[in-house]
């Protein structure tokens, strides 16, 4: 059974100041998300489920999804706010505009997964040696398999020289490199959701109890997953204790990180941890688009990808 791609398309971008998941940033006006549906499709992927709002349907659908549509298996869900919400729920939340976060986003998709997933970033750059490592190894496991996947990145290829980036710092059990290629199991995701370069080009994290300097080689999550159709259970019982301590928190975000090492936490499942050397390039301010259209401009001069994507 071939595998499915899950987009978190939703978010609202505040940083960067507008839509970006369906910004161009290709030489035919491709948007980021035609690369990394491009590289899954070419990795063995079946299809692609995108999470997007209701009101960027229309710009959606013109800009990316109808395009897609013509070469590859797609469809599209929304996460809205009242999404998984009974009405005393939905009442007692209605001043909230922001997202309920990602956990929030992936089980909003439930009903249009029926094999095992790969859950990515909209507005992120992972390379195709990412997909090409869960592509193989989800379609090697079971939809009921408690072994789910990820692949990290070192933070020094993830950070941003335009501003702050949030990033869930990883601790591994390591062993032996093993017969697929993981390196050992995930042991914990702390988010950090301010790290950055200081005058002096350190790397600093604001956490709760203060500055905290990084040395870059970190392992980091870019929320780049791979799961089987048993982790919803899992996901299920963190958003209900989730919401039940935040329904009227005009801010409190459902992390997919936070989701995912409780299935570690709770002895219902591992996560293997599989690497990445690929440097990360990423649309989170306005002026990364520049940036992201010449390393795109790049791979293409190099044969990485054609020049046009899609043939219709």
């Amino acid at each position: 059974m071939k595998p499915t791609l899950l987009v978190l398309a939703a978010g609202m971008g505040s940083r960067y100041g507008g839509v970006k998941q369906i910004d161009g940033v290709g030489l035919h006006d491709e948007c980021l998300l035609d690369f990394a549906t491009y590289d899954a499709m070419k990795s063995g992927f079946g299809k692609v489920v995108f999470i997007i709002r209701k009101d960027i349907e229309e710009a959606f659908r013109e800009r990316l999804f109808d395009r897609i549509a013509r070469n590859f298996d797609a469809e599209y869900v929304f996460q809205q706010h009242e999404s998984l919400l009974n009405d005393e729920q939905i009442k007692k939340s209605e001043g909230r505009t922001k997202p309920w976060g990602t956990t929030h986003a992936v089980l909003c998709a439930e009903k249009a997964i029926n094999a095992p997933f790969a859950v990515i970033n909209s507005d992120d750059y992972y390379g195709r040696q990412a997909f090409e490592i869960l592509g193989k190894y989800l379609s090697s496991i079971s939809p009921d398999s408690a072994e789910h996947a990820m692949v990290g990145y070192v933070l020094g290829n993830t950070m941003s020289r335009s501003g702050s980036v949030s990033r869930g710092v990883c601790t591994v059990k390591e062993n032996a490199a093993s017969a697929d290629g993981s390196i050992g199991e995930l042991d914990s995701i702390v988010e950090n959701l301010k790290i950055y370069y200081d005058e002096s080009d350190k790397i600093i994290s604001d956490m709760p109890e203060g500055k905290k300097i990084l040395t870059g080689k970190e392992w980091v999550s870019m929320n780049l997953f791979g799961f089987s159709l048993k982790a919803f259970e899992e996901f299920h019982v963190y958003w209900e204790n989730f919401i039940k301590n935040n329904l009227e928190s005009p801010k409190a975000e459902a992390l997919l990180p936070v989701a995912s090492s409780d299935i570690i936490a709770h002895k219902q499942g591992i996560i293997k941890f599989f690497t990445s050397q690929e440097t990360w390039f990423g649309m989170t301010y306005p002026e990364d688009r520049q940036i992201v259209k010449d390393e795109i401009a790049k791979k293409i001069k190099a044969g990485y990808y054609p020049e046009k994507l899609w043939e219709k």
